[in-house]
């Protein structure tokens, strides 16, 4: 099934303000896309149109092939990663990436695996049992990377997230993000200033 995004001619004004102008691009199946840009540019509200929050006037939004221009977000293929991390900050790490799974009721043996294998994969099995304010930046990105890998999403849409880490770390996550990909055949859209 393909993954791939395409976005086009997508018009969005808030008011007399425009904020996204007839911008079209598409995004390939295990593509890891930058879209980076300043401050105001549009750059998070074309994130919040693909994800389903923000309904353009004009344009369409296809995901694999699919218009998904008046789909529901939670209906859509695909996860964000925020810069905040959006953690809870009263359940442990297994809890947090456990979270969505609960919701969407699936048997707890399914859901014990499927939050094993990604923490693995992120490597924080160590900290499973942790809280987020025992963990250092890095970690709760990773965190919420795992959170939303754990959905098993197409497209893994990344907010800025490396942006509140330092030099050393963000590389890290970057690198992460990278074997990741692979590891599970996502496509990336990651949203950037720098």
């Amino acid at each position: 099934m393909s993954t791939g995004v395409e976005l086009r001619n997508i018009v969005k004004r808030y008011g007399t303000f425009t904020a996204i102008d007839n911008v079209s691009l598409s995004i390939r199946d295990n593509e890891f896309f930058a879209l980076l840009g300043p401050s105001g540019c549009g750059k998070t509200t074309l994130l919040r149109t693909l994800a389903g929050f923000e309904m353009p006037q004009e344009g369409t939004v296809l995901v694999g092939g699919q218009d998904v221009t008046h789909t529901r977000p939670r209906n859509r293929p695909l996860n964000l990663m925020f810069q905040s991390y959006a953690l809870f900050p009263h359940m442990s790490v297994e809890r947090n990436v456990a979270y969505g799974l609960e919701m969407e009721k699936l048997p707890r043996d399914e859901i014990r695996s499927r939050v094993a294998e990604v923490l693995a994969s992120a490597q924080l099995t160590q900290f499973a049992n942790r809280k987020p304010d025992q963990l250092s930046g890095g970690q709760r990105q990773r965190v919420a990377i795992a959170r939303a890998l754990v959905m098993k999403p197409e497209i893994v849409i990344c907010d800025e997230p490396t942006s509140a880490l330092d030099v050393s770390v963000q590389s890290q996550i970057l690198n992460l993000l990278g074997d990741l990909r692979r590891e599970f055949g996502l496509t990336y859209l990651f949203i950037s200033h720098d």
